[in-house]
């Protein structure tokens, strides 16, 4: 696991812990929520361009439907928090994207 974390904010209140990877950073298959992000200065500020959830973050971005958004917007890192449950990845989910609205979940 990566040492470096981040934490969101659901439109809730709730704050999550994720940790922080370079895009190209080889995860386990293992189930979390996961949000794709944009690095916008050197002291580690992050845009949010994408949040999703899935049961295996090893192969969840190679192929990602929304690869183009993500490309065009020029991706640096993926953060990614661990959670089995499916149902409990779904309100995180839900809640962060009430939240931060990423670009390329309404695309």
């Amino acid at each position: 696991m990566s040492n470096d974390t981040i934490m969101a904010t659901g439109a809730s209140g709730s704050n999550y812990r994720f940790y922080l990877y370079p895009w190209d950073a080889n995860l386990k298959a293992l189930g979390g929520v996961y949000m794709v992000l944009r690095k916008t200065s050197q002291n580690g500020n992050h845009t949010v361009l994408y949040i999703g959830q899935t049961s295996d973050l090893s192969e969840r971005f190679d192929n990602h439907h929304k690869k183009s958004c993500f490309d065009r917007n020029r991706k640096t890192h993926i953060s990614a928090m661990l959670e089995p449950s499916e149902a409990k990845r779904l309100r995180i989910e839900g809640d962060l994207i009430s939240n931060y609205s990423p670009t390329c979940n309404s695309n």
